[in-house]
């Protein structure tokens, strides 16, 4: 018999009914509250993956509960033939936090995002003689198609070539092949301030601040995608400020929402006017549903100190991996609680596992790196469990290795 009934029987109904780009996901996830989840048989967990960084308040948050019931109950949606009053506030309070003159076109999702930054960068090119854009190796942008075109993770790119633009990859990080890259034909730059699906890699200190100075030499757009670093998850609003830089557009998704799905593309100072009208549009893009939950996400943090616990209990999360002593463990990179537990061998899909049976939800988001991405309001004496837990965690792949 089964350990998992439940889980077995859904599984089947789920390869029967949806396409298999995911393959089977290994759990089934039924309900959460706060940083715990549990499945469908009843096996709890605590949640150090937050949906992709995503769940910034948790599971059933009271403040998110309440902000959505509110909206949906009083309307739904609009469309964008009219406005409604959690965009504008929405607006209003992420140009607030970026602190720059800017304006806002909410989307659904990341990807959506940077399709909207993409078409930005090109209407400003047009008529010049600004050619090609540059992105970063390894780097990850979405799944559609103009995104897609700007990831440089070659597995996911290659089999949907042509993409019928001229995007020129440089290795993450390395200044001087940046600096030869952009030219006074390259029309945009697209970097992550830390790569997150290359395994939460962030660049030499000083990258960000070359990049900006390559783009106001050249007149190049710098666009900065914080789909995963940005609201918080670094331990300020977006990764960015921690270099003081200044993108010219800025691309915002997953934590934004705290679970419901909206992302923004913010152009800075012109770039906030580039478009015109009917240049861009979303059907679902700023819902009020969406918006009245991210003035939740935003406003809990601000008046919870979320920023300032995010920095506390992400540098306890990192500094109690960096002080075990393991064989199969060769440190942990990161910022705030965004950290990736670096492997010396490629088994990151067996942590996973194991971390799994233990009762932890991770990602091997590389083969030798796991992805740690836990909610905003993850307390001290949890991440301790997890650190109490990750010796006996690696041990568990060491002898099932052997």
């Amino acid at each position: 018999m089964s350990l998992w009934p439940q889980y077995d029987a859904w599984a089947r109904r789920f390869d029967d009914a949806l396409m298999p780009t995911y393959g089977t996901p290994p759990v089934a996830l039924a309900r959460g509250e706060g940083c715990r989840v549990w499945d469908v048989d009843g096996n709890a967990y605590l949640d150090f993956i937050a949906g992709i960084a995503v769940s910034s308040l948790g599971h059933a948050h009271p403040a998110l509960v309440d902000a959505v019931s509110r909206q949906v109950a009083t309307i739904a949606h609009t469309s964008n033939l009219f406005l409604h009053q959690p965009e504008i506030l929405l607006a209003e309070k992420l140009l607030g936090l970026l602190q720059q003159e800017a304006r806002v076109f909410f989307t659904n999702s990341g990807t959506e995002a940077n399709e909207a930054a993409f078409k930005l960068v090109r209407r400003h090119a047009n008529g010049t003689s600004r050619n090609y854009v540059v992105a970063a190796e390894n780097g990850f942008h979405g799944r559609t198609m103009g995104a897609l075109a700007l990831t440089g993770k070659a597995a996911i790119r290659e089999p949907f070539a042509p993409y019928g633009v001229d995007v020129r990859f440089v290795p993450y990080g390395d200044v001087d092949a940046l600096k030869a890259a952009v030219t006074d034909e390259c029309a945009g730059v697209f970097l992550e301030p830390t790569q997150g699906e290359a395994g939460v890699v962030p660049p030499p200190d000083g990258y960000l601040t070359a990049a900006r100075e390559f783009c106001d030499a050249t007149g190049a757009v710098l666009v900065l995608d914080e789909i995963q670093s940005g609201i918080g998850r670094t331990g300020t609003w977006f990764a960015h400020q921690h270099e003081g830089v200044r993108p010219d557009v800025l691309t915002l998704a997953k934590g934004l929402g705290g679970g419901l799905p909206i992302g923004a593309c913010i152009g800075v100072g012109t770039f906030g006017q580039t478009f015109g009208k009917g240049d861009h549009g979303s059907t679902f893009g700023g819902n009020p549903v969406a918006c009245a939950a991210a003035l939740a996400v935003l406003d809990t943090i601000e008046k919870d100190g979320l920023l300032a616990h995010v920095v506390t209990v992400g540098e306890q999360l990192a500094s109690g991996i960096a002080a075990i002593q393991h064989p199969l463990l060769a440190g942990v990179r990161g910022q705030g609680l965004w950290r990736a537990v670096v492997l010396t061998q490629p088994k990151s899909g067996e942590v996973q596992k194991a971390a799994q049976d233990a009762g932890f939800l991770v990602n091997a988001v590389q083969p030798d790196a796991v992805r740690l991405a836990p909610p905003l309001i993850v307390t001290a004496e949890q991440v301790q469990a997890f650190l109490d837990r990750l010796p006996g965690i690696l041990d568990a792949v060491l002898v099932k290795e052997s």
